[in-house]
C-alpha cells in the first residue's frame, strides 16, 4: 500500500486510530513483560542467594558443634586417662 503523504500514512485510510492503538498496546505489553520478567528473575536470584547463605551458616554451625563435641569428648577422655593413671599409681603405692 502506498501513501501520498505522511499524514495519509498516519491516517491509514481512516483506520489509523485502531492501527496505531493496537501497535501502542502491543509495544506497551511487551515492555511490561520485559520489566516483569526482569523483576521476577532478580527476585529468584535473591531467594537463591539467601538460601545459599542460610545453608552455609547451617553448615558452619553444624561443623562448630561437631568440633565442640569432639573437643568435649577429648577432654573427657583425657580426664578419664588421668583418673586411671591416678588409680594405678595409688594401687602401686598400696
Amino acid at each position: 500500500m502506498q501513501f501520498d503523504s505522511f499524514s495519509a500514512f498516519l491516517a491509514m485510510g481512516g483506520y489509523g486510530f485502531y492501527v496505531w492503538l493496537s501497535y501502542g498496546i502491543s509495544a506497551l505489553l511487551l515492555i511490561i513483560l520485559v520489566i516483569a520478567s526482569n523483576k521476577q528473575n532478580k527476585a529468584v536470584i535473591d531467594r537463591i542467594l539467601a538460601r545459599q547463605k542460610r545453608e552455609i551458616k547451617l553448615r558452619n554451625a553444624a561443623s562448630q558443634q561437631i568440633q565442640q563435641q569432639i573437643s568435649a569428648s577429648a577432654s573427657v577422655n583425657n580426664t578419664e586417662d588421668e583418673i586411671k593413671k591416678e588409680n594405678d599409681s595409688n594401687e602401686v603405692l598400696s
